[in-house]
C-alpha cells in the first residue's frame, strides 16, 4: 500500500529522534509493534486538545472522542475523516483491523467493533504513535 508521505527507516527514526519521540516510536510506527498496556503516556491522559501521528503530523482524534476502555491504551470512539487507513491484520492468529496514518502508513493500533458509544468503534491506539496538541482558547 502507497501512502502520500514517503520515507525511507532511516528518515523516520531520524525524524522521530529530532522530535523527542518516545524510544518505541519507530518500532511502533514503522514496524507495528505494540507498547505494553497500561504504560502509554497517554493511557490515561484527559486534557482537551487533538492526537496527531507522530511521524507526519496528521491530526488523527479529537480529545472529546477518547474515552476510558480499561484495556491498557488510550481509546477514541471516532477519528478524524478519513485519517486512519484500516488494514486487515491476520497476525498472531487472529483476523483483526489495523490502524494506520493514511498520510504516512505509520501502525497506529486496531480497532475493534466493541466501542461503548453510537460509533460502536474502539480505536485502541499505541501513546508511542501519537502527538497530543493542547487546544488554544481564544
Amino acid at each position: 500500500m502507497s501512502f502520500p508521505i514517503q520515507k525511507t527507516d532511516a528518515e523516520w527514526q531520524t525524524l522521530l529522534q529530532e522530535k523527542g519521540a518516545e524510544p518505541a516510536a519507530f518500532q511502533v510506527t514503522r514496524h507495528a509493534a505494540t507498547e505494553r498496556p497500561f504504560t502509554g503516556k497517554y493511557e490515561q491522559f484527559w486534557a482537551d486538545g487533538s492526537y496527531h501521528c507522530v511521524c507526519c503530523g496528521a491530526k488523527l482524534f479529537d480529545s472529546h472522542t477518547k474515552f476510558d476502555a480499561g484495556c491498557g491504551w488510550p481509546s477514541f470512539d471516532q477519528a478524524v475523516p478519513g485519517a486512519i487507513t484500516n488494514i486487515e491484520d491476520r497476525s498472531h492468529g487472529m483476523v483483526r483491523v489495523e490502524t494506520v496514518c493514511s498520510s504516512c502508513g505509520a501502525h497506529l493500533g486496531h480497532v475493534f467493533p466493541d466501542g461503548p458509544t453510537d460509533t460502536g468503534l474502539r480505536y485502541c491506539m499505541n501513546s508511542a504513535s501519537l502527538d497530543f496538541q493542547k487546544s488554544h482558547q481564544k
